[in-house]
């Protein structure tokens, strides 16, 4: 910035020469031509990082469906049941059992789901209590 002396017959004063608007608005546009620049470059690596990310199995699913069910029989998971979820995660497979815990209605169901993941077989295992009091009555008689 240069600073001039200018004379007139009223004052002496000083002038400052500042940035022209046209200046203003290259920096302003070159600067933000870099913004936006480095937030696509962001933008694609965070796109690119979602897609290498291995997803892993609902595993909260199966339960939903196992408590959706108003009947369990004693022995394997029901066909229905691994129909159903097999079908809405191609590539798992299921297994379990399902076992009376107590004579009230109480009922463990013991499962494992099985599914390919970066080129290996990966396994969760679990249970769960699900009380269902009218399969353990007595079949027949007077409900009290």
């Amino acid at each position: 910035m240069r600073t001039h002396r200018c004379q007139s017959k009223f004052s002496l004063r000083h002038v400052t020469e500042a940035f022209s608007l046209l200046e203003v608005m290259i920096a302003i546009a070159i600067f933000f031509t870099s913004v936006f620049g480095i937030l696509q470059l962001t933008s694609q690596h965070l796109r690119t990082a979602r897609i290498l990310q291995t997803l892993d199995v609902d595993r909260s699913s199966l339960p939903a469906l196992l408590s959706m069910t108003n009947f369990l029989e004693i022995g394997p998971l029901p066909i229905d049941i691994k129909i159903a979820y097999e079908d809405a995660h191609p590539g798992v497979t299921v297994a379990g059992f399902v076992d009376e815990v107590a004579t009230n209605g109480l009922y463990r169901v013991d499962y494992s789901i099985h599914w390919m993941s970066e080129n290996s077989v990966r396994q969760t295992r679990n249970s769960i209590l699900l009380w269902r009091p009218n399969m353990g009555a007595p079949r027949g008689g007077l409900p009290r």
